[in-house]
């Protein structure tokens, strides 16, 4: 039987131990074997500090971004070959995509997030520069630059896809090397994932490595630049997160754990309205895809006391129409669980429920299949239960499979307490159409949640689901969740890097982080900025143009060009009351429209569009007689990869004959490359 193989240190490693068996949870035949017997974990966390760190740390956020968006393509291309192995770990067509279309699909939001919220450069800039001294000449910025060190990534079986992408696109995009460590269950998916990865030749070596079978002792040889990255139960969480390495070195760790989520039914939502229905017909989804085997799915229904028994019937109903089997049968919408190890486990935790209550569908120990074994294939029905609310079980057993118990409310205050029980979950989510009851639900249940679904039937024709995590949101949660976040968009880029305050003049922060800073030196030359394309032009690059005297002429004019006729503007005596101003104004978006009248270079050349303002304050009131005067200055200079021109971002100050400034914002360009 074929051996599991490792990637590390640059090259396949098979072991020649004999390995552990892994079986198809659909048949129970035996399809391979793992081990990870051999592998130096010492020289593969070393390899990719010495060569994958660095090759990524040469790349740009922009440059990782695109070389993603190519994997991604890749991996589209080749999916049929994930699909073909999914099956076999007991997933449905459906639930093979979730699993391989959605871990393609975090690798395109993560590139898509690189190119259009992070800097074309090496160094992320955190904010604004904060001032120190009265003077201006010593002012702080947190950067943040990535770690030196290695993502070690220790995943579930659940998502042997999803799983290790939803961590790996962060820690690429950071400029981070991955290991990642697969549940063994599931492993052999994980390879063929691997090897189409390596086989692509599109990621620096050293990037990502694969370790096959046991950890050994991969944790020992952690340092203070090292990330453990870890989804699975809350035990194991605590054994690694306690493991002597990880605490010597405070090596940065992050758990998503075990989670009992809730769904809330509102008291509005009857029988027969549609949220009763979309309550109904999410509950028996989530307990039925991926066989109930998803950290996201619900354990809880938390139901209103008066309507416990519809919802038991109509659950009932649905569930009755599921066919469980061979996921190759097309007729199949559940398949089995990982293996009967897992069945098992279900079981015991069913045990441990059914003190607390009663089944109200299905059987823990009988289940009709459609084109397998029943019992050599890991298949277990859906199975519904009710409970007391006030007794533990329920609130601390997770069967990890397709069961959900009813729990009966009695009040929105109940509601919240029974949510808060699961002690931290990853997800939650209420149905109902009553924004009282939603909000009440959402801000009480929110300190316990890592997100939160508000289902009605407005929204319900969009929404991705209770129980799928978005690239873009935050995944996660506290207490029992295990207490860390992944994903969140640019929110876990950032976990990987390191945040420092740099602080000095002007000048040196500008030269850190590749931007210009108020106070830094500006460059003036014969040469208008606007005449100079994207390879010529410097961060500092500036002009000086003006003064122009605003006339009331002007304003009135604008006022009567625009409509904008304001009593600041155009009433002398309302305005002479206003103790903001004393007396007539010009508009705001005149004297900004005079700056860009000063500023511009006509002429067709390098600066192809101007794509916007942000930031914009006013400062000080322009009165008629004023001369302003506008400083431009290229503050930020970032290349758009795949395109032939660049944006540039400029810093613009405009002043008053008194030196003071009157406005204060960026314009954003779009410049030619060359």
């Amino acid at each position: 039987m074929a051996m599991l193989r490792s990637y590390v240190s640059g090259r396949w490693h098979t072991s020649s131990a004999e390995g552990a068996p892994l079986r198809d949870a659909v048949t129970g035949e035996e399809i391979a074997r793992i081990s990870s017997a051999g592998v130096d974990f010492a020289a593969a966390l070393d390899h990719g500090r010495r060569v994958g760190g660095p090759a990524l740390r040469e790349l740009t956020f922009h440059q990782r971004g695109a070389l993603l968006k190519a994997l991604a393509s890749y991996l589209r291309e080749h999916r049929e070959e994930l699909y073909a192995l999914s099956a076999r770990s007991g997933a449905t067509r459906n639930d093979s995509l979730v699993d391989v279309d959605g871990g393609i699909g975090v690798l395109f939001t993560y590139s898509s997030k690189a190119k259009r919220e992070l800097p074309n450069s090496r160094v992320y800039v955190e904010g604004v520069p904060e001032p120190l001294g009265r003077g201006g000449t010593f002012v702080g910025q947190h950067i943040g630059t990535a770690l030196r060190g290695v993502a070690v990534q220790i995943n579930a079986f659940n998502f042997p896809v999803w799983g290790p992408l939803e961590k790996f696109a962060p820690a690429f995009v950071a400029g981070v090397p991955s290991l990642i460590k697969p549940a063994s269950q599931t492993a052999y998916l994980t390879e063929k994932l691997v090897e189409l990865i390596v086989a692509s030749g599109l990621l620096p070596e050293g990037s990502v490595q694969l370790v096959s079978g046991s950890a050994g002792d991969l944790l020992d040889h952690l340092t203070e630049q090292d990330l453990v990255g870890f989804t699975g139960s809350a035990s194991t969480a605590r054994l690694l997160r306690t493991h002597p390495a990880v605490v010597r070195s405070a090596v940065r760790f992050n758990a998503e754990a075990d989670s009992l989520n809730c769904s809330i039914l509102g008291p509005d939502a009857v029988a027969g309205t549609p949220e009763f229905d979309l309550f109904v017909k999410q509950l028996t989804h989530e307990m039925t895809s991926k066989a109930g085997q998803k950290c996201t799915a619900i354990r809880r229904a938390i139901v209103p006391a008066a309507l416990l028994d519809d919802v038991a019937d109509a659950a009932s109903a649905r569930l009755a129409k599921v066919v469980i089997g061979n996921p190759a049968d097309e007729s199949v919408r559940m398949g089995a669980l990982a293996g009967l190890e897992q069945r098992e486990e279900v079981r015991r935790s069913l045990k441990s429920l059914l003190e607390a209550g009663e089944v109200v569908f299905g059987s823990p120990d009988r289940v009709d299949v459609v084109g397998a074994d029943a019992e050599r294939g890991a298949f277990l029905s859906p199975v519904l239960l009710k409970a007391d609310p006030d007794l533990a079980q329920p609130h601390e057993v997770e069967a990890f499979g397709p069961v959900a118990t009813l729990l009966p409310y009695t009040s929105t205050d109940h509601a919240v307490e029974l949510a808060a029980r699961g002690a931290g979950s990853l997800v939650g989510s209420v149905v109902s159409y009553d924004p009282g009851f939603t909000s009440s639900v959402v801000l009480g249940a929110a300190p316990w949640h890592g997100r939160l679904l508000v289902l009605d039937r407005d929204d319900a024709g969009e929404s991705t689901g209770h129980g799928s995590p978005l690239p873009n949101l935050v995944h996660g949660g506290p207490g029992r969740a295990g207490g860390g976040e992944e994903l969140g968009g640019v929110r876990g880029v950032l976990h990987h890097l390191q945040r420092t305050a740099v602080q000095g003049s002007p000048r040196v922060l500008s030269a850190v982080t590749d931007r210009w800073v108020t106070g830094a030196p500006r460059t003036s030359s014969d040469v208008h900025p606007f005449r100079k394309s994207l390879a010529e032009l410097k961060v500092g690059d500036s002009v000086v143009a003006g003064p122009r005297t605003v006339t009331l002429d002007d304003v009135e004019h604008f006022a009567d060009f625009t409509g904008d006729t304001f009593y600041a503007h155009m009433d002398e005596e309302a305005a002479a009351a206003n103790p903001f101003f004393g007396g007539r104004v010009a508009h705001g978006y005149l004297v900004v429209s005079f700056a860009a009248g000063l500023f511009v270079s006509p002429e067709p050349g390098p600066v192809l569009a101007n794509y916007g303002l942000d930031n914009l304050r006013f400062l000080t009131p322009t009165f008629p007689g004023d001369e302003l005067t506008v400083t431009l200055t290229a503050k930020q200079i970032t290349p758009r990869e795949d395109q032939e021109y660049g944006e540039v971002r400029w810093d613009a100050d405009l002043v008053n004959q008194k030196g003071e400034s009157v406005a204060k914002y960026d314009v954003l360009t779009l410049v030619a490359k060359s």
